[in-house]
């Protein structure tokens, strides 16, 4: 399958509890896998593997409940995530790691039990920092989940896109259903373009829980990432929530080797095909290489 010129293939790690962790394979080089975040899959990281591909033989796995994987299973949780990236290190034999959100939560994490890596990079983490700003998050999620589950799909992501308060532009004031009317033309269009190993928007909006349910796993939890010997360099962008910049200020306090840079500009989305990859890219490259 192409994505802009570039050919990947498939392979498979199977996971501890028997779990299979397919993913996208591209470029050559030394070895770096991609962990994507929350509402996402391996597809919307396709241009920051192409992006990387030239320098790094690039593995991007659909975590666990999404696409070229099997099923969330049974005792779902950051310790399922930890062993299933555990595999894809074994299978691939990959040294670098990068991720993205709940995905580079997963990589944290898995800092503390699998040895072996020694520079890992980190595009805002959410970890539970702060009660107040997750209890205002876990509200804003438990009703969304609850929308999504009666079927009122499209309340639900007018609600989660209204629930980020560190927004400014026009969209964000629209009314409801002006708003509805958009992400109705989205989904219609997603739907229409979606083909081979990618999925659809509406079949990754259900996943949303299983992903705040890992940064709720980590509440009283940040001491221990004092323990990771990994050289960490931690990403976030200049217009990313509040919430996201506390975490990402509470790690960088933390972690012994850790050097964080704010990327202008950009917000939390930005390592994906919709936002500005190659910059991510460019960090990485330097980050890895030198």
């Amino acid at each position: 399958m192409n994505n802009k010129n570039k050919t990947y293939t498939t392979g498979s790690a199977t996971s501890k509890d028997g779990t299979k962790i397919g993913y996208r394979q591209m470029g050559s080089g030394p070895g770096l896998i991609i962990m994507h975040g929350g509402l996402s899959s391996s597809q919307y990281f396709m241009k920051l593997g192409v992006a990387l591909s030239d320098d790094f033989t690039v593995y991007i796995p659909d975590r666990r409940g999404r696409g070229l994987s099997g099923p969330f299973g049974d005792n779902y949780g950051l310790q399922r995530e930890v062993e299933d990236l555990n595999a894809l290190i074994n299978k691939t034999g990959a040294q670098y790691i990068f991720g993205a959100s709940s995905g580079a939560l997963i990589i944290l994490q898995s800092m503390l039990t699998l040895p072996g890596i020694h520079k890992i990079a980190l595009y805002e983490p959410l970890l539970y920092i702060n009660k107040s700003e997750m209890d205002k998050f876990n509200a804003a999620v438990n009703r969304y989940d609850q929308e999504i589950s009666e079927g009122k799909t499209l309340e639900a992501m007018v609600d989660i896109t209204k629930a980020d308060d560190n927004q400014h532009s026009w969209f964000y004031e629209l009314p409801d259903f002006i708003m509805k009317m958009i992400f109705a033309l989205i989904l219609q269009i997603d739907d229409m373009r979606v083909k081979g190993d990618d999925l659809t928007l509406k079949e990754l909006l259900p996943t949303l829980k299983f992903d705040v349910q890992m940064v709720n796993e980590t509440e009283g939890e940040l001491e221990n990432f004092k323990n990771v010997s990994a050289e960490v360099l931690l990403l976030g962008g200049s217009k990313s929530s509040l919430l996201l910049k506390n975490s990402l200020e509470a790690l960088n306090k933390i972690l012994p080797h850790v050097n964080r840079i704010e990327l202008e500009g950009l917000d939390h989305d930005s390592a994906q095909n919709y936002g500005k990859p190659e910059r991510v890219a460019q960090e990485i490259k330097h980050f890895f290489l030198n």
